[in-house]
């Protein structure tokens, strides 16, 4: 399970901001949205809202380039650049930039991060520990001067201090020589950890194909799921098919064409609709295919449930940008259902989305703790809080009874778009 993100330096993120995903002791009746593990008690959704431009996709790209960082690494050659996006809108900064992350994984608590510049990594930080209460313990500390551990804490990294390039991270090396420690940290990033956008779901259609062509248990889920909303099918039909291409990837016409060629499997997906008679009577089926007869939101569910059913299987963490894209908001609830259940979500499975719905404020699904916003300061950066971090104007916080949706519109919480009338 994921406790908690920090990002500082990255996009419109100066100053070091932190996601936090431990509940809070509320009065709210849905416990069923908190999971516990290693005496943690940590929320099972969190949704971000925000005007346009605030950073609410900034927050969801700085935890996908912590990831990107941490399983690119490896390949990285000595004089190769890093992935460096600092905060531009400041004269000459040239601070590094930072990611930590806290995570349960294999009954530890891992506290791991690093900062780094265009060239080369400054720091390098990893902790661990085995319950909330118990003492955290450094297994490495990396800084200009040298990397730091002791041998019975961090046996892995013994002699491997000064074969690290400068741009390349220390856990990575580790973990490609085998270190069972790193290992864990880097499987976490590469099995359990996961981000996607609701905007181009086609990057994971693929992935959603192969689950129902292979008819996983998760693909079962996921038609019963289509089912429940009643979109209209009753069934989705694959199939596998060969596809010529040319190695050259040119026409057979053109003088460049030498005549070799390959095929490639392509999944190819139907929905299977009752036939009624002109009675309305059910008379029998037809089928269609789905990506020239479905709707567009269909289609991203479609293409979504992959994700979302194979990380409510494995108890992983899917984050999600702009989660409502397409959707109808009572589709938007009923996913967030299925993560907040226990029956439907018994691994403690972690789904983090932005949105713009703010349907989901009145629908009382939601924990105080689980509503976080972004909003830009005068100097353009991003700040993220917590609904319950929010003072107002007469000195109280917001209270478990309050129309979240009525007082967000009207900007009491903040993180709306402030518009200039002529």
């Amino acid at each position: 399970m994921l406790l908690d993100f920090s990002v500082e330096n990255y996009r419109s993120f100066y100053r070091k901001k932190t996601l936090d995903l431990q509940s809070q002791k509320l009065s709210e009746d849905a416990k069923e949205n908190v999971g516990q593990e290693l005496s943690y008690n940590v929320l099972k959704t969190l949704v971000v809202y925000g005007a346009n431009s605030s950073g609410k996709s900034n927050l969801i790209s700085a935890l996908q380039m912590m990831e990107y960082c941490v399983l690119s690494s490896v390949k990285l050659n000595p004089n190769d650049s890093l992935p460096y996006e600092p905060f531009l809108l400041l004269k000459n900064n040239t601070k590094p930039s930072l990611f930590e992350v806290s995570f349960i994984r294999n009954g530890f608590c891992y506290r791991y991060g690093f900062s780094y510049t265009k060239t080369e990594i400054v720091d390098e930080w990893l902790f661990r520990k085995t319950t909330k209460r118990s003492v955290e313990k450094a297994l490495f500390i990396r800084e200009k001067e040298g990397i730091a551990f002791e041998d019975q804490k961090f046996p892995e990294g013994i002699g491997l201090e000064s074969k690290v390039n400068n741009n390349r991270l220390f856990l990575s090396l580790c973990a490609q020589l085998g270190g069972e420690i790193s290992n864990q940290v880097i499987s976490w990033f590469e099995k359990d950890f996961n981000v996607a956008s609701g905007l181009n779901n086609q990057n994971y259609r693929r992935f959603s194909k192969r689950q129902f062509h292979e008819k996983s248990n998760t693909s079962q889920k996921a038609l019963d799921f289509f089912k429940t909303l009643r979109l209209g099918f009753n069934e989705i039909l694959t199939r596998e098919e060969e596809t010529p291409f040319s190695l050259n990837f040119v026409k057979e016409s053109s003088p460049l064409y030498n005549g070799s060629s390959e095929t490639i499997k392509s999944i190819e997906i139907e929905s299977v609709h009752d036939l009624y008679n002109s009675k309305g009577e059910i008379s029998g089926s037809i089928s269609f295919s789905f990506y020239e007869k479905e709707s567009s939101g269909t289609q991203k569910l479609f293409d979504m449930s992959g994700p979302i059913f194979d990380t409510l299987e494995k108890g992983g963490i899917l984050v999600v940008d702009e989660l409502d894209a397409k959707m109808h908001p009572l589709i938007s609830q009923q996913i967030i259902r299925l993560f907040n259940s226990p029956t439907t979500n018994p691994r403690n499975a972690q789904l983090i989305f932005s949105t713009h719905d703010t349907h989901l404020l009145s629908s009382k699904m939601l924990r105080r703790d689980q509503i976080w916003f972004t909003e830009k300061n005068e100097a353009e950066q991003t700040d993220l809080y917590c609904l319950t971090d929010i003072v107002l104007p007469d000195g109280s916080k917001p209270r478990n009874d309050a129309n979240y949706e009525k007082n967000y519109i009207a900007g009491r919480y903040g993180a709306v778009p402030y518009i200039i009338n002529d």
